[in-house]
């Protein structure tokens, strides 16, 4: 049996972890108004390792000052583009130089595999070289109507955008909202997720050692009733990103709305990986298995309802069960781990809590509990449930963990019900080597986003974001620019004015 002492004895704490997490405010790294703490705790042991302030309204205040005053008195926002691209990419070198530490504090504070989490952060350097390549590329459009006018679009920055990021890989998202924010010339204030604060501190030192003036990122830690509620209800912060539950989402919504404030939120998921008898198993087996138990199972866009049609069905959970028996779980720092920890006592709770409830909706074919050897800490075993009827909970919930659930198909028809029967929209794989019906089964999919014959990879340049319960508004390429920039469109009138003229007098004069 291991418990959390011995559990505690076989993996390595990172050097030089600081006791208490602060907050930075204009340029600086403070405690809380309030002085309030909150814990933080190892996924491996759930024991505490450190503490974080817990950011409040006072807090909030503080910041978005900060924030608003880089804005409205700072050069920040009035730099050329290829001035903010040279600090950009600054951002990405730094990032890239750390790229084994970044990974090593992520991995611990998460529960991600070392591998993963350093692959994560290679995403985050290129997040910014990207952004900071678009900036200085981008053209507006520009209208000519022969000598009579000229219309072009200018855009300016927003102003304060407030930015509320998730506990799974999150130095990679906080990074795919800091960078189009800042690039585009906006000032930001962070709160990143509780459960995993550590890796958003290094943002500080980041961003100072690059350059990036005083004022123009801003940290508050602290729950996400408290500080994020405060952020999101602040008048001062017209814009705001999130990304999380769908219930959060919905709250987010509705107290934004009193201040017509701009969202962008991505949003749950329970995507669809539809594979039919056609198609490469060797592969499609290969991409979801790593679609659903990559990343711990904690990703918005696993695939975790496999649709398999019948002819292929038996053969397909067969093999599949035999290789997810195969996945390795380890401790976060083994570069051999293929699945980690989950990242919370709370969140390890609730995925048990599912795999009992999927015990009575569809037959136990892998998993199911802890692995061996892992009697504590919040390591699950890859589990597969085949069998499982539409109507399941496994299969209608999203459970944000190492579980899937099988579901056979008869018809091309009886797929697409069966893919669109959630309330959520976010991801959608198919898998076959018809390529009609590739192309018009994954235009019928409701799902912001459709791989085709491939896992999840992506391309920065296209559109990040689902349709139902998984979001509203969409992140990547120039939809990012259009959100954190506003699109002011000038006329210029060139030669004669021709002007309708109201209120002459009686005899033709003005």
């Amino acid at each position: 049996m291991t418990d959390a002492a011995e559990l505690a004895t076989r993996r390595p704490v990172p050097a030089d972890l600081p006791e208490t997490l602060r907050h930075y405010v204009d340029g600086a790294f403070v405690e809380s108004a309030d002085g309030a703490t909150f814990d933080v705790l190892d996924p491996v042991t759930n024991e505490t390792y450190l503490r974080a302030a817990a950011g409040k309204q006072a807090d909030v205040d503080a910041a978005v000052t900060a924030a608003r005053h880089a804005f409205t008195e700072g050069p920040w926002p009035r730099m050329l583009a290829r001035e903010r691209s040279r600090v950009l990419h600054r951002i990405a070198d730094i990032v890239e130089s750390r790229d084994a530490r970044l990974a090593q504090l992520e991995s611990f504070d998460s529960g991600l595999p070392i591998t993963q989490a350093l692959g994560q952060a290679r995403r985050a350097a290129e997040n910014f070289r990207f952004f900071a390549d678009l900036v200085v590329a981008q053209a507006d459009d520009t209208y000519k109507v022969p000598g009579r006018q000229l219309n072009y679009v200018n855009r300016k920055p927003i102003g304060v955008a407030g930015l509320i990021t998730p506990w799974n890989t999150p130095f990679m998202l906080e990074s795919w909202k800091l960078a189009p924010a800042i690039a585009t010339g906006n000032t930001v204030v962070l709160k990143p997720a509780e459960f995993t604060p550590l890796s958003a501190s290094l943002w500080a030192g980041i961003f100072e050692e690059a350059g990036l003036p005083r004022g123009v990122f801003n940290l508050v830690n602290g729950i996400g009733e408290e500080a994020g509620d405060a952020l999101v209800r602040h008048p001062g912060v017209p814009l705001i990103s999130f990304t999380g539950e769908s219930s959060t989402g919905q709250t987010i919504f509705a107290n934004a709305a009193p201040h017509l404030k701009g969202l962008s939120m991505e949003l749950g998921g329970k995507s669809p990986a539809v594979v039919f008898a056609d198609a490469d198993l060797d592969a499609a087996i290969d991409a979801t298995i790593f679609g659903v138990f990559s990343l711990n199972g904690e990703r918005c866009t696993a695939g975790s309802r496999i649709l398999v049609e019948r002819p292929v069905y038996d053969e397909f959970v067969e093999r599949y069960a035999a290789q997810a028996r195969r996945v390795r779980v380890g401790f976060p720092h083994d570069p051999a781990t293929e699945v980690g920890a989950l990242v919370h006592p709370e969140h390890f709770a609730k995925v048990m809590g599912y795999i009992e409830i999927g015990r009575t909706e569809g037959r136990l074919v892998a998993g199911g509990g802890r692995p061996e050897g892992f009697e504590s800490g919040n390591f699950v075993a890859p589990t597969v449930f085949a069998d499982v009827r539409p109507e399941a909970r496994i299969f209608q919930e999203e459970i944000f963990g190492p579980v899937v659930a099988i579901t056979p198909f008869d018809t091309e028809s009886e797929a697409l019900e069966l893919a669109n029967g959630v309330r959520y929209g976010l991801a959608a794989y198919v898998w076959t080597n018809d390529l009609g019906r590739a192309h018009n089964f994954s235009q019928a999919v409701e799902a912001g986003m459709v791989w085709l014959n491939s896992n999840n990879v992506r391309d920065l340049r296209t559109p990040f974001g689902g349709v139902k319960a998984s979001g509203l508004g969409h992140e990547g390429g120039y939809r990012s620019i259009d959100f954190y920039t506003d699109q002011q469109a000038v006329h210029v009138t060139l030669g004669t004015v021709h002007n309708p003229t109201f209120g002459k007098d009686d005899a033709g004069g003005r």
